[in-house]
């Protein structure tokens, strides 16, 4: 229960900051408010792990395979695709679009085993899923 919790969470709150972040680039500029928000998550970050984790910085240069220290920069490309999928689609096409392109590498990362996750059979029903979502883009975007 608690996951499910967490997961409607974070949809609502990657809306929200899409959403703020998207105005906030009108008002500034897409470079500039990316990197302040990176700054401000960065700096929430720092907060929270001296307080509760106090996890040794040098654990970080242990994790193995290197490339999975690269969400920080994805992060900032998620910031910067987010803002202008907004910008030009509005909130609720570009959040539809995103959810549908995060089911289907999820599910391909997951049928592959990519980047050590346990590799999952192939589904049809899953397949059939993902062609429920894009078949309601498509019915929320007719006019």
């Amino acid at each position: 229960m608690w996951g499910i919790i967490v997961a409607l969470s974070s949809g609502i709150l990657m809306s929200v900051q899409g959403v703020f972040n998207t105005e906030a680039t009108r008002q500034s500029g897409l470079w500039l408010c990316s990197a302040f928000v990176q700054l401000t998550a960065f700096g929430i970050c720092v907060a929270a792990w001296m307080i509760s984790e106090r996890t040794p910085i040098d654990h970080l240069w242990q994790i193995r395979p290197w490339y999975l220290l690269l969400g920080g920069v994805l992060g900032a490309f998620i910031t910067i695709t987010v803002v202008q999928s907004m910008g030009k689609l509005g909130p609720a096409q570009a959040a539809m679009l995103i959810v549908t392109a995060q089911i289907i590498a999820a599910y391909l990362i997951e049928v592959c085993g990519l980047f050590g996750v346990e590799k999952a059979g192939f589904e049809w029903r899953k397949l059939l899923g993902a062609a429920v979502a894009i078949a309601g883009i498509i019915l929320f975007k007719w006019e």
